[in-house]
Order: C-alpha cells, then structure tokens, then sequence
C-alpha cells in the first residue's frame, strides 16, 4: 500500500497523512493516532531516503554525551531517554546518543551542525555559561537545553524549578528543629548545582542561620564521591544533624556511609535526596525531591524541539516543570 491508497482508504488528504507520519505538530493527536494505526495495520512503510530528500529531513535527533560511569545505571536518566524515544518512535522518527570526550564534545557539535546529520539536539547538563548553548543558538540548528544557562542568546529550554526545590528541602528540615544543616553538592559548574547551591544559603541566611563551611561539599555526582563527601560531615567537630543531597547517584553513596558508619538514619542524622534512589540500594524509604515523570519530561522535550523545527520562536519554548518532596523515613525532629 502507498501513500495515496492509505489516504484514499482512511478518508483524508495525502498532506494529512504525510504530516501525520512525520510529527508535524499541527496535525491532532487523535488524527495521528488513526494514521500510524491504520499504516500499521495495513504493512505501510514509508522510504525513509524518499522522506528524507523530500523532507530536507533526516529524521533523527541527537545527543552528544560525554558519558560518565554511572550513567547507564541512573535510571533517572534511562526514564528521560525512554521518554524521548517513544515520543519519536510515534512519528517515525529515531534517536542517537553519541558518546563523546569531554575534551571533545564541543568539537562533537561543531561536526555534527557542519555534516547536518541530525534535524534537531538535545544538550543536557548546561553549565553556568554553556559554550555549547552559545554556539547552537547562532548556528540555526534546533535544539533544546535540559537545563536552564546564563547564555543570553534566545533558546529553548527544560527544567525543573531546582531553586524552589532546594527552598523545599531546607524548609522540612527547619521544621524539624534542624538549623545545622550540610549540604553534598554535585561540581557547582554545572547549573543545577549552582541554582541549588544558591538557594540552600539564600534560605538558610533567611532564617538567620550561619553556614559552617566544612558543611558544604561540593564536586559529588555519583556514588563514591557522595560517599566520601559523607566521610567529611561525619569528621567534623560538630557533626551538622541532617544533610542535603543535591543529586541521587550522590544520594546513594551518601545513605550507604551513613550505614557503614553505624548512623541511625532518622535519629541520629537525618537525610534529604534530590531525585528518587532504588530503595534496595540505599535500604530505606529516603527522603527525597523529586523531579516526577521524567519519561514524560523526556517526551516533552521531544515535542519543544519538533515545535522549534516548525518555526515556533525559542523564546515561546522555555518550560519549567516543579518538583515536588516525597517524605520519607529520614527525616525526623532534632533533639540535640
């Protein structure tokens, strides 16, 4: 069956069907639906090379990652991708992730704008000002930012509202009595980390609370180093009573010294998470802020970029979704 025999069988013009095959956002979602259903049905395959010249499209959309040890065990970041390919997979359409050395990975961009082998990009892990940001803002090929950057240029952009999150977390804590609070930060060069970085002194210099600064860790992103930075709050002379988390694979690594240290969690120190943690890895219902459907995030930022793709303006695409905290059983008043 052909292109025209599926329109003539479903009723519709060959465009509609066309758009519907190819994700153009104007068509409706119910009209979609029927379209790829009825192509399923009847065997119909469209001749991704035809589509393509057609098009001026490849049909795929990338993202360039330095890949670190623990990313494909975060199960946070498998959800985003996971989003993220089903909601292409429904417009037939693909997603490659390209494994790159830091050291290269703004050369990685540069290559892949220059050979245009992707219609669109995904950045993620923005920085404070992110060189990459900066270059595909000025180079005309679609992208989204999974975090928020001081790049001025106009760009669009996903997050979550890492300020009010962090606002979140010290206020449980101050409700419970705690006022010597630390805080285990991933590198504060990334932007997440600084925004919550940020907001933790801003609320707890409003509650009139001096901040120790062997309190503040900073440079833990996955287990070991979440581990180690524990290892330095237990050392100090006066041990802070509760402890913040900025980042799950962090969390673990955390939780998990806490354990070694003969730490009733809870008790004699209580613990906060950003992002959700396998229970079976930690051994308790943690505490946690999460970020909640991150595969819907995911698709999400599928939708923006075929949006940016079909001319809508940048600065109409910028998203910020609110987290939200899980209480759990790590948190408990303070009696010191």
């Amino acid at each position: 069956m052909n292109l025209k025999d599926l329109a003539k069988t479903l009723g519709i013009s060959e465009t509609t069907v066309s758009r519907a095959l190819n994700g153009y956002p104007e068509v409706s979602e119910r009209t979609r639906k029927r379209v790829l259903e009825a192509a399923a049905l009847a065997g119909y395959r469209p001749n991704p090379m035809a589509r393509s010249l057609a098009s001026g499209r490849t049909n795929v959309v990338g993202i360039i990652h330095p890949l670190l040890p623990n990313d494909l065990g975060d199960p946070m970041f498998m959800q985003i991708v996971d989003g993220m390919t089903q909601a292409l997979e429904a417009r037939q359409m693909d997603l490659i992730i390209a494994p790159v050395s830091s050291d290269n990975e703004l050369r990685s961009y540069q290559h892949m704008v220059q050979a245009r082998r992707v219609d669109g990009l995904i950045v993620g892990r923005t920085r404070l000002y992110d060189e990459r940001v900066a270059y595909l803002a000025k180079q005309g090929l679609p992208f989204v930012a999974h975090g928020r950057t001081r790049v001025n240029e106009p760009h669009a952009w996903f997050d979550y509202d890492n300020e009010a999150g962090m606002h979140t977390a010290v206020e449980h804590l101050l409700a419970h009595n705690h006022q010597r609070i630390g805080l285990i930060s991933a590198p504060l060069d990334m932007n997440f980390a600084r925004q919550r970085f940020d907001s933790f002194k801003l609320r707890m210099q409003s509650a009139g609370l001096a901040i120790d600064p062997d309190y503040l860790i900073d440079g833990a992103n996955d287990r070991r180093s979440g581990y180690l930075g524990m290892q330095k709050l237990l050392a100090c002379a006066a041990k802070p009573t509760a402890v913040i988390v900025d980042n799950h694979m962090s969390g673990v690594g955390a939780v998990r010294a806490l354990l070694d240290a003969n730490i009733t969690i809870g008790k004699d120190m209580s613990i906060i998470v950003w992002g959700r943690m396998e229970d079976s890895l930690a051994g308790y219902n943690v505490t946690t802020i999460e970020q909640p459907n991150p595969d819907k995030a995911g698709a999400k930022m599928v939708e923006m970029l075929l949006a940016l793709q079909n001319g809508t303006p940048p600065s109409e695409l910028q998203e910020l979704w609110q987290p939200i905290l899980i209480a759990g059983e790590t948190v408990a008043s303070n009696q010191q």
